[in-house]
């Protein structure tokens, strides 16, 4: 099919793309809609894939990790020639500003937001008079919407404890825990805190690939004293998911000097990441055992406690009325991420006000939540996922596996890495071993396949008829 260019005065697409927007906003609320949805535009549409534009790589996946699957299940709902979301970055090179400039210039959460949008934006935005370098902070994740129970105090405290206090007798802070279970949340919350309390302290929050690719931009522009002096002058410096530095043996080398440097200066650090410190892998002995310097607070898996608390604590922010068998059961049966048990929330509340405020009540729940439902009951794993593909293209498992580099091996073996992330809960480094590769690969392998799936058919429709065969 040849691609058909999605325009501005293509009505039905705008309205479709209106309400679906309208719903998303219902869900998530107001604020996560305005910072993470409300710049995407639609794009283009191919063979039954739908691309959406982002504005930045970092936004994109953002919202592929956490709006990506609903938006998908609103619009194939809405309209069934939809089979695939793709999310694409839309460059500035067109000539049009006027997303920028709205980034740039639109008014920010508690004027606090600092926000990161690349080199067009010169990697920086002016709050309150100074030049500070930080990734988004989400207004949501604060001390006030964090839930306590017994699997998550001790981290709750330490992060409090640190976040209150200049001079603190750990540092740094390592918080670790599996995908979904509040280690970002309690991060973005010690940032927020710090900077409401005491503005002039400056604290950088990002993501180990952003350290990445600032310092990889610094070395192509020969500008290392610059990148030095920058993360070297500040007085919290916080790293999300620091297990994305594996196996990069400069970029650890660059960031173990930094945590020296500050720590010798008394700032603080504070860490987070899907391991404790000693496990995790491509992570140099010297930078395992500074990481294990400190304190390292683990955040366990959610008890129907906690589950219970967090709906409930949930419902109040967003002023409805929950049913205690509803609670329960959404408790009882979301059990390993917190992210899918607001997210499933947020559906029902959703559902509830589109159609004239209709009373939440738990033949509603599961008739809203079946996908989901039908998805846990289901549990696809890895190891079924490389079943089924080296099944549907005639190679053996060992094969995809195995280190063979031909394409009837690599591409098949691409596709179950792809899947594995779209249909499992596991993390990028847990896929990869799997494979016996490392996250880079499988990361590598799962953009290649979005690209793929727009260009090629083909595949697209194997990949969507593996999908259907691993879901039913």
């Amino acid at each position: 099919m040849a691609e058909q260019a999605i325009r501005n005065n293509d009505t039905s697409v705008q309205d479709e793309w209106g309400q679906i927007c309208s719903q998303l906003k219902l869900e998530f609320g107001e604020t996560a809609y305005d910072s993470w949805l409300k710049p995407l535009s639609i794009g283009s549409f191919n063979n039954g894939v739908m691309n959406i534009c982002v504005p930045t790589t970092f936004m994109k996946n953002w919202v592929i990790t956490h709006y990506s699957e609903r938006i998908h299940k609103i619009w194939e709902h809405k309209n069934p020639e939809i089979k695939q979301v793709n999310f694409v970055v839309q460059t500035m090179n067109s000539g049009d500003t006027s997303l920028l400039k709205k980034i740039v210039t639109t008014p920010t959460p508690q004027s606090l937001y600092i926000s990161n949008y690349g080199t067009a934006v010169n990697d920086y935005v002016r709050t309150d008079g100074n030049m500070q370098l930080s990734a988004p902070l989400n207004p949501a994740f604060t001390f006030d919407t964090f839930v306590v129970g017994k699997t998550n105090e001790f981290a709750y405290a330490a992060a409090r404890k640190v976040a209150e206090s200049k001079n603190v007798s750990f540092n740094p802070l390592f918080l670790y825990s599996g995908v979904g279970l509040g280690k970002t949340h309690l991060m973005h919350a010690i940032a927020w805190h710090i900077r409401q309390q005491d503005p002039n302290r400056n604290v950088i929050y990002l993501s180990a690939e952003q350290f990445l690719y600032k310092f990889v931009k610094a070395l192509r522009y020969k500008d290392t004293a610059a990148f030095k002096e920058q993360f070297r002058s500040v007085d919290v410096l916080m790293v999300d998911d620091v297990q994305f530095m594996s196996n990069k043996e400069s970029t650890q080398e660059e960031f173990f000097y930094t945590f020296n440097s500050l720590i010798e200066e008394g700032r603080q650090i504070i860490i987070s990441a899907d391991k404790s410190p000693s496990d995790l892998e491509g992570i140099e002995a010297r930078l395992k055992s500074r990481l294990n310097s400190g304190l390292v607070a683990d955040i366990h898996p959610t008890d129907f406690d906690l589950r219970m608390g967090i709906l409930q604590n949930k419902a109040r922010q967003m002023g409805v009325e929950l049913p205690e068998k509803v609670a329960e059961f959404l408790a009882q049966k979301i059990t390993t991420n917190i992210r899918e048990l607001e997210g499933s929330l947020r559906r029902i509340v959703a559902h509830s006000q589109l159609l004239s405020d209709r009373e939440i009540t738990l033949d509603m729940t599961q008739d809203v939540l079946k996908d989901m439902l039908r998805s846990i009951d289901r549990k696809t794993t890895i190891d079924e996922i490389q079943k089924k593909v080296a099944e549907y293209f005639n190679i053996s498992v060992k094969e995809l596996q195995s280190s063979r580099r031909a394409r009837t091996v690599a591409r098949p073996r691409q596709i179950a890495m792809y899947l594995a992330k779209q249909l499992t809960s596991r993390s990028l480094p847990e896929i990869g071993r799997k494979f016996d590769r490392d996250h880079t690969t499988v990361m590598h392998a799962v953009r290649k396949v979005e690209e793929l799936i727009v260009e090629d058919s083909s595949l697209a429709e194997n990949v969507d008829t593996l999908r259907r065969m691993l879901e039913n």
